[in-house]
């Protein structure tokens, strides 16, 4: 079989679209649809300075090697920034591995822990928890952004980058329905503009099995071992279902997400809170006590 590009041997199939692509023309079709995603929503400016959030993991490695190819040619830097969680057995791997790449990529790397910036680990955090009903991920996400958020204004970055794909998109959309937080849905909208600290998350619009692909036939050394907690949530199950309907109806995750981003917009118009500082650690936040302050007291004082 042919690529539709070029007279190559096609190795890679995309459904939704009937293209079949080789290898260097599937890998600069991923190129190109991060660029136009960052151009599209303006996420990164002439002369930003932009924390990489890499985890080690599939995301994290194809956004810092597309970020990098991307730095060479426009005038913004990059930072890699690794959150040490603090899980035993799990976390050293991923460090070795994001160490090496940014050493092969000649990038500027850096580690932060929540050891360091809360005095707890996760590990430490699961064992305080009232119950299992705060499930690890729960935390985890509320600790990993403030990290990010600290690592930034530490390094002097005005973006912050995260390797959250399509279906990431999609599971979080699914997961805050069935739970009843719509207001974080709000949230999701890729829009940045004026912020202080834009977030942005390049590889948005692309499929998870897409950037799986571009790390295999690029030879990119992820971390395949999963996170120990990953099952306590429903996440893995929504995943799932998703990638079921999208065997079966070629396309239909590229529908959910441009509905999701609709959706997105209207809440946010209707749901604009009053931002304050938080009394304890003077971060921005909705109420008195931001969400980072408010769990560690609840952990430390069980």
């Amino acid at each position: 079989m042919q690529c539709s590009k070029c007279q190559n041997t096609a190795v890679y199939t995309r459904k939704y679209s009937g293209e079949s692509l080789c290898s260097e023309c599937f890998s600069n079709s991923i190129l190109r649809k991060a660029a136009k995603t960052i151009s599209k929503y303006k996420m990164i400016k002439n002369g930003d300075l932009v924390c990489v959030g890499v985890s080690g993991g599939k995301d994290s490695l194809v956004l810092l090697d597309t970020l990098k190819k991307m730095s060479q040619s426009h005038n913004f830097k990059i930072i890699a920034v690794t959150i040490d969680e603090g899980i035993p057995g799990y976390r050293d791997e991923a460090l070795d591995i994001v160490k090496e790449f940014c050493t092969k990529l000649d990038v500027e790397f850096k580690i932060y822990s929540y050891k360091d910036l809360f005095d707890l680990t996760l590990s430490e955090s699961l064992d305080l928890r009232e119950s299992e009903k705060t499930s690890s991920c729960s935390i985890c996400g509320i600790l990993r952004r403030r990290s990010l958020d600290h690592a930034a204004k530490e390094i002097g970055a005005n973006v912050i980058a995260t390797g959250h794909n399509l279906d990431d998109t999609l599971q979080t959309f699914l997961i805050n329905t069935l739970s009843g937080d719509t207001s974080k849905i709000g949230w999701m909208d890729p829009e940045n503009q004026g912020k202080e600290l834009r977030k942005i998350k390049p590889l948005s619009e692309i499929y998870e099995s897409e950037i799986v692909f571009y790390a295999f036939t690029n030879n990119l050394p992820f971390q395949s071992e999963p996170c120990p907690h990953m099952n306590e949530g429903i996440r893995t199950e929504i995943r799932e279902f998703l990638n079921s309907l999208e065997d079966h109806r070629s396309g239909i995750k590229n529908n959910m997400y441009h509905s999701i981003l609709k959706i997105s917009n209207i809440i946010k118009t209707f749901d604009e809170k009053e931002k304050r500082n938080c009394q304890i650690c003077g971060n921005s936040c909705s109420g008195t006590i931001c969400s980072v302050c408010s769990m560690i007291s609840n952990l430390k004082n069980d």
